[in-house]
């Protein structure tokens, strides 16, 4: 069974983008700055994996239902 972590990680990020380390920690500190000014809670280091691929990949949110959207 793979587990994934739900948070994302600056070292994760800098490989899966192939970016610099400080890149990543910008790109990092971003999200984590709208999800702030959207009135969530965030870790430091850290971001939620389903909204970094939400925001990189367009990813849509999946909030239950079939893969078509019908419920």
């Amino acid at each position: 069974m793979n587990k994934t972590s739900a948070f994302i990680s600056v070292a994760e990020i800098q490989k899966v983008l192939e970016v610099s380390e400080s890149k990543a920690y910008r790109i990092l500190r971003s999200l984590n700055s709208e999800l702030k000014k959207e009135g969530f809670l965030v870790l430091p280091g850290k971001v939620s994996r389903q909204y970094f691929n939400e925001r990189f990949y367009g990813v849509p949110e999946n909030k239950g239902g079939d893969k078509d959207g019908s419920l």
